[in-house]
């Protein structure tokens, strides 16, 4: 099956390169184009039936959106040395946990945490620059408590 070249548009492309990822959970393909001979890489996992809610801090109610997350982890990892298929592979893990507790609804506080949590062991630059919109930080002290922290916990492990 041929997806649309996101350079030309043309719907015919040839596969150069599939390979499972996140335990099989996700098919990864690169793609080049017949067209205009570009290279693009398209991810398939399987499409869930049931509806995950997220309560956001308003009280408000949403249907639970992976790309909403995985826009935020670019976000804070940009022009940071992390690959993609690390960021794609935080955003799997959380969905899979979330859909794994059997429950209907999360908080969007519980979501942050998990991503909080993924980007702290993955680079501390992307965790406080995440830290810094989900704790809603308003001054320069909280930045400095976050990163006195790390460092405190950096310096205990030595």
């Amino acid at each position: 099956m041929s997806m649309r070249c996101p350079y030309c548009f043309e719907d015919a492309d040839r596969v150069i390169d599939t390979r499972p990822i996140e335990g099989g959970n996700i098919v990864r393909r690169r793609r080049e184009c017949v067209k205009c001979g570009k290279r693009f890489t398209t991810y398939e996992r399987v499409e869930r039936l049931e509806i995950l809610l997220v309560r956001k801090r308003d009280e408000s109610i949403e249907p639970f959106d992976r790309e909403k997350i995985m826009r935020g982890i670019m976000k804070a990892c940009e022009k940071r040395p992390i690959e993609p298929e690390k960021m794609e592979a935080i955003v799997s893990n959380i969905e899979q946990e979330l859909y794994n507790r059997g429950e209907r609804e999360v908080s969007s506080v519980e979501i942050g945490k998990r991503v909080m949590n993924a980007l702290k062991g993955l680079d501390e630059v992307a965790y406080v620059r995440f830290a810094s919109v989900y704790r809603q930080f308003t001054d320069v002290e909280q930045f400095l408590g976050e990163i006195k922290e790390i460092v405190n916990k950096k310096s205990n492990k030595k």
